[in-house]
């Protein structure tokens, strides 16, 4: 599985505002709902906040990958986002967070679960990716600096 089939360009955003995890994650419960994907967007927000509740999905070098398991989600689906302001994330490296994959995945999902989120942690990862897509201009130009070299 490739993230072009989990992530639409209408799930990605630049300059989402964002004060707290709390916020964010309503945010990207919000994101998460778009382009008819069906996605309730407070039971994304639930599952966001439960998973984050075992430990810090916040990756490193700006980074989070918040995911969560959801009853009934028929494939995994993606939402992108550069934030409008670093948010405080409790990373692994202590350092706030501005470029976050929210991820939802069906909630039997397991092997395929796990290599979605090794490459998205690949592509952010890599300081090259990273750079660019914090420089994007436009949500298209966001979405291909994640997806191009994913394919």
């Amino acid at each position: 599985m490739s993230l072009r089939d989990i992530l639409s360009p209408a799930r990605v955003a630049l300059q989402l505002p964002a004060t707290s995890k709390k916020v964010l994650f309503q945010s990207l419960g919000n994101l998460l709902a778009t382009d008819g994907s069906g996605i309730d967007p407070l039971a994304a927000f639930h599952g966001l906040n439960e998973r984050e509740r075992l430990g810090s999905t916040g990756i490193g070098e700006g980074v989070a990958i918040p995911h969560a398991r959801i009853r009934g989600l028929p494939q995994a689906i993606g939402a992108l986002a550069v934030l409008e302001q670093p948010v405080d994330y409790q990373a692994i490296d202590n350092r706030p967070v501005r470029l976050v994959f929210a991820l939802l995945v069906p909630e039997e999902a397991t092997t395929g679960h796990l290599q979605l989120l090794a490459l998205l942690a690949k592509r952010f990862n890599n300081p090259a990716v990273r750079e660019r897509m914090l420089r994007a201009k436009s949500a298209p130009e966001l979405y291909n600096a994640l997806v191009e070299e994913s394919s």
